[in-house]
């Protein structure tokens, strides 16, 4: 497919084929490929793991849509309003469509859904398909610029502070939002062209499978759908390879490299920003004030501040390492195994591609529902603000009041109305 996060399997099959041709066309020569390239293990990883694809597909996403949908009610709280909160909030918006537009498909992919290949390839579940492959995909590759964006946000925040409320303002991050969400589309419109729903008529026995002269019944001529390539592909194969070299390198390979780029140095900036702060306490260390009549060590007067600092310095360090991590693990495989069929042909693609992409998917699923848990174990106001909407109001009689006196059970301050986001540096 131009595939997406999560629909790595689907569409892969519809550019050498769809998955019913690829199943049925290509078992003839599954021998040789498998010869070729990834051998009988990863087949037989394969069938094992599809007998429970879809249902855990369907966990995943159930609970994918509950925290996306949390995230987003609570970064757009007034008080979360903030740059990074907004590029967040897109990306929280992204991948819930995503679960949303997955989970059909799960249910229909489930072992416990028995259907019939009658049953199976109807007009309507042929159009499902290709909207699911193209409209997932979309919204896989909004979220992927969406995250190179926030590591460049990020990294201008902790490398150039003074430029930040310049370049990195609500304007300019709405603008480069806006600019996910109209691009990201335009760069699927080779996909578009790819495929069209095509009808063929089979014989079928009574129960909707193939026909069989000993077991099903009388035959019936029945016209069933397929997504396959467009009449436009298949006279000009090249936009087929086009599709893919879209997929390997300018949705996985680029951001990739971009975020690693970018994360590493905005590690490398954090890291040194602490040894600047380790020195500066250093350097302080000894010195003496007096405070009320007493003579006092500013060193003690200001412990407190710089662990907090620190602290919160780490946070954001293991967040970005988690992000970065998860990131790497789902899309560089996917970028990888696009560019090596776009180079190695079908036998690649058949033997190997197909085989790990209910993997793919899956992982690619866990990416997207996973960021409400990072951001509860690692922001400490996006946990202040969650509690503040959906903690039971009985709980605070039992619950002990908040130390600082400008801080509120939201995790809001009240001084000059500053905002709180999600990853402070």
């Amino acid at each position: 497919m131009l595939e997406e996060k999560m629909n790595v399997t689907e569409i892969g099959q519809l550019v050498m084929n769809d998955s019913d041709a690829s199943s049925g066309g290509t078992a003839q020569n599954s021998t040789v490929r498998e010869l070729l390239y990834c051998g009988q293990g990863l087949d037989d990883f394969h069938t094992s793991y599809s007998n429970i694809h879809g249902i855990v597909c369907l966990l995943v996403c159930i609970f994918g849509s509950i925290a996306n949908t949390l995230n987003i009610v609570v970064l757009t709280r007034r008080e979360m309003r903030s740059p990074t909160n907004a590029i967040l909030t897109g990306l929280a918006i992204a991948d819930l469509l995503v679960m949303l537009d997955y989970m059909p498909y799960a249910i229909y992919m489930s072992p416990y859904m028995q259907f019939s290949r009658e049953e199976r390839l109807t007009y309507s579940w042929s159009w499902y398909v290709m909207f699911h492959s193209i409209f997932a995909q979309i919204c896989h590759t909004i979220s992927i610029w969406l995250t190179v964006t926030l590591a460049v946000w990020r990294y201008i925040a902790v490398a150039y502070p003074q430029k930040n409320r310049i370049w990195c303002g609500m304007a300019n991050t709405l603008l480069a939002i806006t600019s996910s969400y109209i691009v990201c589309p335009m760069v699927g419109i080779p996909l578009y062209l790819s495929f069209s729903i095509k009808p063929h008529v089979e014989q079928l026995g009574s129960d909707g499978n193939p026909y069989k002269l000993t077991t099903n019944g009388s035959a019936r001529n029945i016209t069933l759908y397929r997504t396959s390539p467009s009449e436009l592909a298949e006279n000009n194969p090249a936009l087929l390879n086009v599709n893919f070299w879209i997929y390997s390198v300018v949705i996985k390979l680029i951001p990739c490299i971009a975020l690693t780029i970018l994360s590493l140095r905005l590690i490398a900036a954090l890291l040194e920003a602490k040894r600047r702060r380790k020195q500066l306490t250093g350097n302080s260390k000894g010195m003496k004030q007096i405070v009320d009549g007493r003579v006092v060590d500013v060193q003690q007067k200001k412990s407190s501040k710089n662990m907090d600092k620190e602290k919160q310095t780490d946070r954001t360090t293991r967040m970005l390492l988690a992000v970065l991590l998860l990131f790497l693990i789902t899309e560089f495989p996917q970028g990888i195994l696009g560019l090596l069929s776009a180079l190695l042909g079908k036998d690649f693609f058949y033997n190997c591609y197909l085989k790990l992409g209910d993997l793919m998917d899956v992982l690619a699923l866990i990416n997207s529902a996973i960021n409400f848990i990072l951001y509860c174990s690692m922001s400490r106001q996006f946990r202040n603000t969650f509690n503040y909407l959906f903690r039971p109001k009985f709980l605070d009689k039992w619950l002990p009041v908040p130390q600082n006196d400008d801080e509120t059970p939201g995790g809001r301050r009240n001084q000059e109305g500053a905002t709180t986001q999600i990853t402070q540096v």
